[in-house]
């Protein structure tokens, strides 16, 4: 099923933390309201009763990134 991908970039050598922009993960499940496979011709009552109508729960990564974060890099250099 479709959903958002959240990532946040976590830097040890400093501890910094950022987070990515969200991403839309598509599947490709015909019985999904928002995949792009899903036909447009499926429409309720029978959608609601035999297609997904949520997307999932988000998916969640946070890297452990050995190295400084882009700012503090930037200010090591300069």
């Amino acid at each position: 099923m479709c959903c958002w991908r959240r990532v946040q970039n976590t830097y040890k050598r400093c501890g910094h933390a950022y987070d990515l922009p969200d991403q839309m993960i598509e599947c490709d499940n015909q019985h999904c309201r928002f995949s792009p496979t899903h036909p447009s011709t499926c429409v309720p009552p029978v959608c609601t009763e035999t297609c997904w109508q949520f997307r999932q729960f988000p998916q969640q990564y946070t890297p452990q990134i050995d190295a400084f974060c882009p700012v503090c890099e930037e200010r090591r250099r300069g």
